[in-house]
Protein backbone atom coordinates (compact mmCIF):
# COMPACT_ATOMS: atom_id res chain seq x y z
CA UNK A 1 0.00 0.00 0.00
CA UNK A 2 1.38 3.40 -0.98
CA UNK A 3 1.28 6.15 1.61
CA UNK A 4 -0.73 9.20 0.59
CA UNK A 5 1.57 12.18 0.27
CA UNK A 6 0.69 15.55 1.69
CA UNK A 7 0.15 17.96 -1.24
CA UNK A 8 3.28 19.94 -2.03
CA UNK A 9 1.40 23.22 -1.80
CA UNK A 10 0.37 22.43 1.77
CA UNK A 11 3.91 21.48 2.77
CA UNK A 12 5.19 24.70 1.24
CA UNK A 13 2.67 26.79 3.17
CA UNK A 14 3.74 25.10 6.42
CA UNK A 15 7.36 26.18 6.02
CA UNK A 16 8.42 28.43 8.91
CA UNK A 17 11.44 29.83 7.05
CA UNK A 18 11.52 33.63 6.78
CA UNK A 19 14.45 35.95 6.08
CA UNK A 20 15.16 39.53 7.21
CA UNK A 21 13.37 42.30 5.29
CA UNK A 22 11.71 40.07 2.71
CA UNK A 23 8.54 41.41 1.14
CA UNK A 24 5.16 39.74 1.05
CA UNK A 25 5.58 39.50 -2.73
CA UNK A 26 8.87 37.65 -2.33
CA UNK A 27 7.43 35.23 0.24
CA UNK A 28 4.40 34.43 -1.94
CA UNK A 29 6.61 33.72 -4.95
CA UNK A 30 9.07 31.73 -2.85
CA UNK A 31 6.29 29.59 -1.38
CA UNK A 32 5.01 28.81 -4.86
CA UNK A 33 8.55 27.89 -5.92
CA UNK A 34 8.99 25.72 -2.83
CA UNK A 35 5.94 23.71 -3.83
CA UNK A 36 7.51 23.12 -7.24
CA UNK A 37 10.81 22.11 -5.62
CA UNK A 38 8.99 19.56 -3.46
CA UNK A 39 7.27 18.19 -6.57
CA UNK A 40 10.63 18.05 -8.35
CA UNK A 41 12.12 16.06 -5.49
CA UNK A 42 9.20 13.66 -5.64
CA UNK A 43 9.51 13.33 -9.40
CA UNK A 44 13.22 12.56 -9.11
CA UNK A 45 12.37 9.83 -6.62
CA UNK A 46 9.76 8.37 -8.99
CA UNK A 47 12.27 8.37 -11.84
CA UNK A 48 14.89 6.71 -9.64
CA UNK A 49 12.39 4.02 -8.65
CA UNK A 50 11.47 3.46 -12.31
CA UNK A 51 15.18 3.16 -13.15
CA UNK A 52 15.73 0.60 -10.39
CA UNK A 53 12.80 -1.42 -11.73
CA UNK A 54 14.24 -1.80 -15.24
CA UNK A 55 14.23 -5.38 -16.51
CA UNK A 56 17.63 -7.05 -16.97
CA UNK A 57 19.74 -5.37 -19.64
CA UNK A 58 21.92 -7.04 -22.22
CA UNK A 59 24.66 -9.39 -21.10
CA UNK A 60 28.20 -8.02 -21.41
CA UNK A 61 30.01 -10.44 -23.73
CA UNK A 62 32.43 -8.32 -25.74
CA UNK A 63 36.21 -8.61 -25.86
CA UNK A 64 36.95 -5.69 -23.57
CA UNK A 65 40.52 -5.14 -22.44
CA UNK A 66 41.85 -2.38 -20.22
CA UNK A 67 45.07 -1.26 -18.66
CA UNK A 68 44.98 0.38 -15.26
CA UNK A 69 47.59 1.89 -13.03
CA UNK A 70 48.62 -1.59 -11.89
CA UNK A 71 48.53 -3.34 -15.24
CA UNK A 72 46.03 -5.13 -17.52
CA UNK A 73 42.52 -5.88 -16.23
CA UNK A 74 39.36 -7.50 -17.57
CA UNK A 75 35.91 -5.97 -17.56
CA UNK A 76 34.94 -8.16 -14.62
CA UNK A 77 37.97 -6.89 -12.71
CA UNK A 78 36.54 -3.36 -12.80
CA UNK A 79 33.82 -4.45 -10.34
CA UNK A 80 36.24 -5.40 -7.58
CA UNK A 81 34.02 -6.83 -4.85
CA UNK A 82 30.97 -4.69 -5.69
CA UNK A 83 27.76 -5.82 -7.46
CA UNK A 84 27.39 -2.58 -9.43
CA UNK A 85 29.83 -0.65 -11.59
CA UNK A 86 29.66 2.80 -13.18
CA UNK A 87 31.98 3.57 -16.08
CA UNK A 88 32.56 7.11 -17.31
CA UNK A 89 33.88 7.47 -20.86
CA UNK A 90 36.38 10.34 -20.70
CA UNK A 91 36.97 12.45 -23.81
CA UNK A 92 40.75 12.19 -23.66
CA UNK A 93 42.00 10.33 -26.69
CA UNK A 94 45.59 10.40 -27.97
CA UNK A 95 44.62 12.95 -30.63
CA UNK A 96 43.83 15.54 -27.94
CA UNK A 97 46.51 17.80 -26.53
CA UNK A 98 44.48 18.08 -23.34
CA UNK A 99 41.22 16.44 -22.24
CA UNK A 100 37.69 17.79 -22.50
CA UNK A 101 37.18 20.56 -19.89
CA UNK A 102 33.53 19.60 -19.29
CA UNK A 103 34.44 15.96 -18.64
CA UNK A 104 37.28 17.08 -16.41
CA UNK A 105 35.00 19.31 -14.36
CA UNK A 106 32.58 16.46 -13.74
CA UNK A 107 35.35 14.02 -12.91
CA UNK A 108 36.84 16.46 -10.42
CA UNK A 109 33.55 16.38 -8.53
CA UNK A 110 33.39 12.59 -8.73
CA UNK A 111 36.95 12.36 -7.41
CA UNK A 112 35.92 14.47 -4.42
CA UNK A 113 33.15 11.97 -3.70
CA UNK A 114 35.01 8.94 -4.97
CA UNK A 115 35.93 7.42 -1.62
CA UNK A 116 32.29 7.58 -0.51
CA UNK A 117 30.87 6.36 -3.84
CA UNK A 118 33.16 3.35 -3.85
CA UNK A 119 31.86 2.19 -0.49
CA UNK A 120 28.65 1.29 -2.32
CA UNK A 121 29.70 0.60 -5.91
CA UNK A 122 32.68 0.43 -8.24
CA UNK A 123 33.62 3.46 -10.32
CA UNK A 124 35.92 3.47 -13.35
CA UNK A 125 37.01 6.12 -15.84
CA UNK A 126 37.89 4.86 -19.32
CA UNK A 127 39.73 6.78 -22.04
CA UNK A 128 41.70 5.83 -25.13
CA UNK A 129 44.93 7.65 -24.26
CA UNK A 130 47.82 5.47 -23.02
CA UNK A 131 47.73 4.75 -19.30
CA UNK A 132 50.97 6.67 -18.71
CA UNK A 133 49.31 9.81 -20.04
CA UNK A 134 46.23 9.25 -17.88
CA UNK A 135 48.36 8.75 -14.77
CA UNK A 136 50.29 11.95 -15.47
CA UNK A 137 47.07 13.89 -15.91
CA UNK A 138 45.58 12.42 -12.73
CA UNK A 139 48.67 13.58 -10.85
CA UNK A 140 48.48 17.06 -12.40
CA UNK A 141 44.84 17.45 -11.34
CA UNK A 142 45.50 16.11 -7.86
CA UNK A 143 42.90 13.38 -8.19
CA UNK A 144 43.16 10.73 -5.51
CA UNK A 145 40.01 8.59 -5.69
CA UNK A 146 39.39 7.96 -9.39
CA UNK A 147 40.53 4.76 -11.08
CA UNK A 148 41.59 5.50 -14.67
CA UNK A 149 41.88 2.89 -17.41
CA UNK A 150 42.98 2.79 -21.03
CA UNK A 151 40.61 1.06 -23.45
CA UNK A 152 43.27 -1.08 -25.10
CA UNK A 153 41.35 -2.31 -28.15
CA UNK A 154 38.60 0.33 -28.27
CA UNK A 155 35.82 -2.24 -28.19
CA UNK A 156 34.22 -1.03 -24.98
CA UNK A 157 34.19 2.59 -26.13
CA UNK A 158 32.60 1.70 -29.45
CA UNK A 159 29.96 -0.63 -27.99
CA UNK A 160 28.93 1.65 -25.12
CA UNK A 161 28.97 5.02 -26.91
CA UNK A 162 32.23 6.55 -25.79
CA UNK A 163 33.28 6.74 -29.43
CA UNK A 164 30.96 7.11 -32.41
CA UNK A 165 31.31 5.18 -35.67
CA UNK A 166 33.16 8.13 -37.24
CA UNK A 167 35.72 8.09 -34.41
CA UNK A 168 34.33 11.14 -32.62
CA UNK A 169 34.59 10.98 -28.83
CA UNK A 170 31.52 11.64 -26.71
CA UNK A 171 31.06 11.48 -22.94
CA UNK A 172 29.30 8.39 -21.69
CA UNK A 173 28.07 7.17 -18.32
CA UNK A 174 27.07 3.52 -18.10
CA UNK A 175 26.05 1.42 -15.13
CA UNK A 176 26.48 -2.35 -15.07
CA UNK A 177 25.34 -5.03 -12.64
CA UNK A 178 26.81 -8.37 -11.68
CA UNK A 179 24.22 -10.80 -10.37
CA UNK A 180 24.33 -14.59 -10.22
CA UNK A 181 27.61 -14.65 -12.08
CA UNK A 182 26.31 -12.66 -15.07
CA UNK A 183 27.38 -9.13 -15.94
CA UNK A 184 24.69 -7.04 -17.59
CA UNK A 185 24.25 -3.50 -18.76
CA UNK A 186 21.84 -1.78 -16.37
CA UNK A 187 21.45 1.85 -17.45
CA UNK A 188 23.06 4.56 -19.53
CA UNK A 189 22.49 8.28 -19.91
CA UNK A 190 20.65 8.28 -23.26
CA UNK A 191 19.62 11.93 -23.58
CA UNK A 192 21.40 13.02 -26.76
CA UNK A 193 21.81 16.35 -28.51
CA UNK A 194 18.69 15.65 -30.55
CA UNK A 195 16.66 15.69 -27.32
CA UNK A 196 17.87 19.13 -26.19
CA UNK A 197 15.17 21.74 -25.71
CA UNK A 198 15.44 25.07 -27.58
CA UNK A 199 18.15 27.29 -26.17
CA UNK A 200 19.67 24.54 -24.03
CA UNK A 201 22.88 22.58 -24.27
CA UNK A 202 22.34 18.84 -24.34
CA UNK A 203 22.37 17.44 -20.84
CA UNK A 204 21.01 14.55 -18.90
CA UNK A 205 18.60 14.61 -16.01
CA UNK A 206 19.43 14.77 -13.25
CA UNK A 207 22.61 16.62 -14.13
CA UNK A 208 25.59 14.77 -12.66
CA UNK A 209 27.78 17.87 -12.44
CA UNK A 210 27.36 19.89 -9.21
CA UNK A 211 28.66 22.95 -11.07
CA UNK A 212 25.49 23.41 -13.09
CA UNK A 213 23.15 22.66 -10.19
CA UNK A 214 24.81 25.35 -8.10
CA UNK A 215 24.72 27.91 -10.93
CA UNK A 216 21.03 27.16 -11.49
CA UNK A 217 20.38 28.55 -7.98
CA UNK A 218 21.70 32.02 -8.86
CA UNK A 219 19.93 34.97 -10.51
CA UNK A 220 22.23 34.61 -13.54
CA UNK A 221 21.71 30.86 -13.90
CA UNK A 222 24.15 28.70 -15.83
CA UNK A 223 24.10 31.04 -18.82
CA UNK A 224 24.48 30.10 -22.48
CA UNK A 225 28.03 31.10 -23.37
CA UNK A 226 30.25 30.05 -20.44
CA UNK A 227 31.91 26.70 -19.96
CA UNK A 228 34.48 25.47 -17.46
CA UNK A 229 38.15 25.56 -18.44
CA UNK A 230 41.04 23.36 -17.44
CA UNK A 231 42.91 26.33 -15.96
CA UNK A 232 42.10 29.89 -14.91
CA UNK A 233 44.52 32.83 -14.80
CA UNK A 234 45.68 34.13 -11.46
Amino acid sequence: MTDTLVPAEELARRSPVRFPNESAEYRAARTALLAEEIELRRHLERVAAQRRALPPGGAVTGDYRFEGENGPVSFADLFGDKPSLAVYSYMFGPQRKRPCPMCTNLLGALDGNGADIQQRMALAVVASSPIERLIAWKKERGWKNLKLYTDLNGNYSRDYYGVLENGEEIPGFNVFSRRDGTIRHFWSGEITGDAADPGQDPRGAPDLAPLWNVLDMTPEGRGTDWYPKLDYPG
